[in-house]
């Protein structure tokens, strides 16, 4: 059975239990693996869609622990590669993302920023693979990363393999003196899906905002900045088949207002808004939304249902601690 091929960089999520590292009387450190690509690959496999991981780990326990924890969940681990000596993290200055806490990125010189096209056989790693996701933070890492994400969707269309993006933008990763302007609109003209939202259009595409568009804004106003967005976009990459953006506010480190809009060349869908208290964990609902995205398209043509299986995947990983989902959107 063909699979959905998950692209990217495993990492460490290293937390304080408190606001700081330091400053806390318990001063203690919870750790979780993650990574956008890992937590997307991680809910498909939950959720039944054949999907199988391509990253690069070190030879160490600690890796091939966080392999386990992937093939346990149903993730074909098989084409991860072993180089380099470290694994990549991120140091989360808060409790689970319950606030606005600063995220410090540890990942130059990780075995995956040092990948290289002739690491991979690219015939081996598109093996039994219809769909390869990626997210922009590959090519945030560093211009060889850039144009090894180049090379892999090269190979991708020429195997006639559908092609999906996350526009993850985090902008303490673009620091190689490039902007995310100069280097993603050509990368997209790979697409056949994208998943985002109307921010990271405009960031890394160039997509036109409405003035003065922010959290404070009606929820039409931005459901109608969604659509012309979305309209953009399609105009821009002739191949584009499918759009999706979130939008996930918070007002404070218990609540969360979350809905999407899916965008096709024919309409517009927008799903129910989801409002709670009683988040545990934020981090990694954006990568629960994007498989649920995959998921629903991989299995239904009903705008609707794609749009409540993507937004109720996003919205149940609220409510599991780390970064993995669990596989639920209803």
């Amino acid at each position: 059975m063909p699979h959905v091929l998950s692209f990217g960089e495993i990492l460490i999520r290293q937390q304080s239990v408190g606001d700081s590292f330091f400053g806390s009387q318990q001063n203690l450190l919870r750790i979780y693996p993650g990574g956008s690509e890992a937590n997307v690959a991680t809910s498909l496999a939950l959720m039944g869609t054949p999907v199988q991981y391509a990253s690069a780990f070190p030879e160490n326990k600690l890796s091939t622990e966080i392999l386990a924890l992937l093939e346990e969940k149903g993730v074909d681990c098989q084409k991860c590669l072993h180089i380099g000596d470290r694994l990549g993290a991120y140091l989360l200055l808060s409790a689970n993302g319950l606030s606005k806490g600063e995220v410090i990125y540890d990942r130059k010189y990780s075995s995956f920023s040092q990948l290289k096209a002739e690491d991979i056989d690219f015939d081996c790693l598109f093996a039994d693979v219809d769909w390869l996701h990626w997210t922009a933070l590959t090519p945030a890492l560093n211009q060889e990363m850039a144009d090894l994400t180049k090379r892999l969707l090269e190979e991708a269309k020429a195997r006639n393999i559908y092609i999906s993006v996350d526009l993850n933008y985090r902008n303490r990763l673009w620091q190689y003196g490039k902007e995310p302007l100069e280097i993603m609109p050509p990368l997209l003209d790979y697409c056949h899906v994208i998943m985002g939202n109307i921010w990271a259009a405009h960031t890394m595409v160039g997509i036109a905002l409405p003035d003065q568009l922010d959290r404070n804004s009606d929820i039409q106003e931005m459901i109608a900045a969604a659509n012309v967005s979305a309209a953009a976009l399609f105009s821009k990459y002739p191949q584009l088949e499918h759009v999706a953006n979130t939008f996930r506010f918070m007002d404070n480190p218990k609540h969360n207002l979350f809905f999407g809009t899916y965008h096709n060349r024919q309409e517009h869908t927008v799903s129910r808004v989801f409002e709670t208290y009683d988040i545990i964990d934020r981090i990694g609902s954006g990568d629960a939304f994007m498989a649920g995205f995959i998921h629903a398209l991989r299995q239904t043509k009903d705008p609707k249902r794609i749009i409540d299986i993507a937004t109720g995947a996003g919205y149940q990983k609220l409510f599991v601690e780390g970064d993995f989902g669990n596989g639920k959107f209803e």
